[in-house]
Formats: structure tokens, sequence, C-alpha cells
């Protein structure tokens, strides 16, 4: 079996869901701390004028995240997590939405490997019909019907990226050496690196790097920029220009 890896946040939508998650909570008010808000936008405004790796922006926010969310009621999650994929679930690449069509269309199974929270993971499959979804399980504690804080396997690191993907295999019987994925920071590195056909949509230069320094890696991986309407294909031998 041939199956297509994709990774979400940066790779087929165009942001992080779990920020536009973060976002929902901050407004509608329910966090009790409203330093929140600040602290989001400091953090964002640090990648937006570039002044920070993208990958540090990320692994802020999701732990500044893990940290909100802990003792918040269930109750509000399905709400919100419905809100995000109603008014931000098209804001996708045409690339990897169109690239997921066509491995359907070949037969290839189409799995989701994010970071974020697995309850915005599973809408993001269910909306573009993926094959099945990994992604990061947060705890709930069942005697206040509140997240608890803890995190079971947190996917937006390489490691526990690539025990999802040995998971995959052995329920799907899959064949990396025919397969493919594609993904954008360094959590995708282990994604990438062991599959036939390796894609890096928008990378981070923490990823390029990566890339060009591996052996395997910097001679197949494709690499995929979307700017406007427009899709460059480039290979890894890209020259960075440092400021």
């Amino acid at each position: 079996m041939i199956a297509a890896f994709f990774d979400i946040d940066g790779t087929i939508y165009r942001n992080a869901l779990l920020i536009e998650h973060f976002k929902k909570m901050i407004k509608y008010e329910l966090f009790d701390d409203l330093n929140y808000k600040l602290r989001v936008e400091e953090a964002y405004t640090r990648w937006d004028t570039r002044r920070g790796e993208y990958d540090t922006y990320l692994l802020d926010l999701t732990q500044l995240y893990v940290k909100a969310i802990k003792g918040l009621p269930i109750k509000y999650n399905d709400f919100i997590s419905d809100q995000v994929l109603l008014l931000k679930g098209n804001k996708v690449y045409s690339y990897t939405r169109e690239m997921i069509k066509w491995h359907k269309l070949q037969g290839h199974k189409v799995f989701f490997i994010s970071g974020s929270p697995s309850f915005l993971v599973s809408r993001m499959a269910e909306k573009f019909e993926a094959d099945d979804y990994c992604g990061s399980i947060y705890e709930i504690d069942e005697k206040t019907n509140t997240f608890s804080g803890e995190i079971t396997k947190p996917m937006w690191d390489s490691f526990h990226k690539r025990e999802a993907i040995e998971n995959f295999i052995k329920k799907y019987d899959i064949d990396l050496s025919k397969s493919y994925a594609y993904g954008d920071t360094n959590g995708d590195f282990s994604m990438l690196s062991l599959v036939g056909f390796p894609r890096a949509i928008n990378p981070s230069k923490e990823l390029i790097n990566r890339i060009k320094n591996d052996d395997i890696l910097k001679d197949k991986t494709d690499i995929i920029i979307e700017r406007k309407n427009v899709i460059y294909k480039l290979k890894s031998n890209i020259e960075l220009i440092e400021f």
C-alpha cells in the first residue's frame, strides 16, 4: 500500500489550527488571565516582523497554549473547535489541497499527522476525507470534566511523528519506499526521511538546513514554495541568504 503523510499546520493549513483555537478561546474570554492575549500577540509580532525563527514561534505558542488550556471546561470545546473549522478550515495551500485529491485518485492512503490537538486534527481529517489521522491528545480530568494539562504523545516533535508512521505501517501494511510525505518544520524531518518521495512545503530555515546536510534527503527532497498564486518546485541545493 502506498501512503501520503501530511503535516497540517503550515503544510496544508496556512497557519496553525492550535493557534486559531487559542485565539477563539481568548475571543470568547474563557481564560481568567487576560495576559494570554498580549503574549500571543507578542509572539506573533516577533515572527511577523521577522525577528524570530518560525519553529521557535510555533513552539512558544504551543507551550503557552498547553499552559492556558489546563483546567478549561471541555463543554465549550466542541463549539469552539467547530467554529475554527467552519470559519478558517478553507485557509489552505492550493498545492497540498490538490495533492490530497491526487493521492486519493491514485488509490493511495492519505494520513494527517499534526502537532495540533487531536480534536482539531480529526475535524480536518474528516473535512478532507483523510483515511486516518494522529494528533496530540489532550487528556481530560474525568472528575472535573476539564483539560488536565497532560498531553499524550505530543505530535509536534519528530520522534512522535516517526512513531505515528510506524503505527500506520503496522495497521495498513504500507510500503514506505513508494510513499510520500509533506511537512514544513523540523518536527516533520522524520516523516520526510522515512519515505521515498519527501516534499518540504514552504519549509523553515531549520528544516532546509537539515535536509541540505542529510546525505539521502538532499538529493531526493522536492522543496515546494507557494506564494500568492504561484507554486515553485526547487531542489535542496538552493542557497539560503543570511542577514
